[in-house]
């Protein structure tokens, strides 16, 4: 037996023996992300009236938490009006010292309750989630087995978006150069969720018996995904062979808070589907509400 030569691999990357950051090696991003925690900058967060104060950004995680706060209105419970504020990413206001205070992990989005006697701040929007469904006692099954079924896929959700918005968006849509084994490690790893959430959505309308934060927290990432929206890469990915998936992103994105949801704090798309901050109800009005339909983002 002949001993055949091992094929040659193309010339890559050599770590150094000490990674140190460089600040031009982030692409698109390299003025939010840093190797440090904590605050850059003194400045305060500002109050509105209402009890719930909301920081945040209409990326996938911020949608989960303003589509929770409409569908709470919208099934009667006044007291989960609140006030959004925009925090603006890109100029690095979530590394204020009181975005930081609100959340050390200097992520949106983060919500600061002062209905009681000390602020409680609640941070990771998994998190945020389940409060408000504790809190106001919605969107969270009571049967012991369903209860469990939503908070497994829960978290499931905050353990495989990273693989989605992290890996795979961050490698197609935004790194300065392309990357052929990223972009196929991750697209790799993005069908299989996707065929993971098709195989349940077969047998079950929803995440678990009936809507929950478990569709909440899945929706602004997979559901907007397979609907054409984030990254652009529907086609890519070949979102339309998922049924299961489209019928139900499809069902949740006709759903009137979750209409609302996408726009509160968002900066991009069509102007009249952005409402940079949302203080009451009322705001939605300054918005022609028969264009708020499913559309393609840009």
């Amino acid at each position: 037996m002949t001993d055949e030569p091992k094929p040659s691999l193309p010339e890559g990357y050599t770590p150094p023996k000490v990674w140190t950051w460089d600040r031009e090696s982030g692409g698109q991003f390299a003025s939010i992300n840093r190797p440090i925690a904590g605050a850059t900058h003194d400045k305060e967060l500002p109050v509105g009236k209402h009890p719930l104060q909301l920081y945040s950004l209409a990326t996938p995680n911020g949608v989960k938490v303003t589509v929770m706060l409409e569908e709470l209105l919208a099934a009667g419970v006044s007291d989960a009006e609140y006030d959004a504020w925009l925090i603006k990413i890109g100029d690095g206001d979530q590394f204020g010292s009181g975005f930081v205070e609100a959340n050390p992990n200097s992520k949106i989005p983060a919500l600061v309750d002062r209905s009681g006697d000390t602020p409680q701040r609640v941070f990771e929007s998994g998190a945020i989630l389940l409060y408000l469904a504790e809190k106001f006692g919605k969107f969270l099954p009571t049967v012991p087995a369903q209860r469990t079924e939503a908070l497994s896929w829960l978290f499931w959700q905050m353990g495989s978006a990273p693989y989605l918005g992290g890996g795979f968006g961050h490698f197609y849509a935004y790194a300065p150069i392309n990357i052929e084994y990223a972009i196929d490690r991750f697209a790799m790893e993005t069908k299989r969720q996707l065929d993971v959430l098709d195989r349940h959505l077969k047998d079950n309308e929803f995440m678990s018996g009936e809507y929950s934060i478990a569709d909440m927290a899945i929706w602004p990432w997979y559901g907007q995904l397979s609907l054409g929206r984030n990254y652009g890469a529907g086609e890519f990915l070949d979102v339309d062979t998922y049924a299961n998936v489209q019928r139900w992103a499809r069902a949740i994105d006709a759903r009137a808070p979750v209409q609302r949801g996408r726009m509160v704090n968002r900066t991009h798309g069509e102007p009249e589907l952005q409402l940079h901050e949302r203080h009451d109800a009322s705001d939605f009005e300054t918005r022609t509400q028969d264009k708020i339909a499913p559309k393609e983002d840009a």
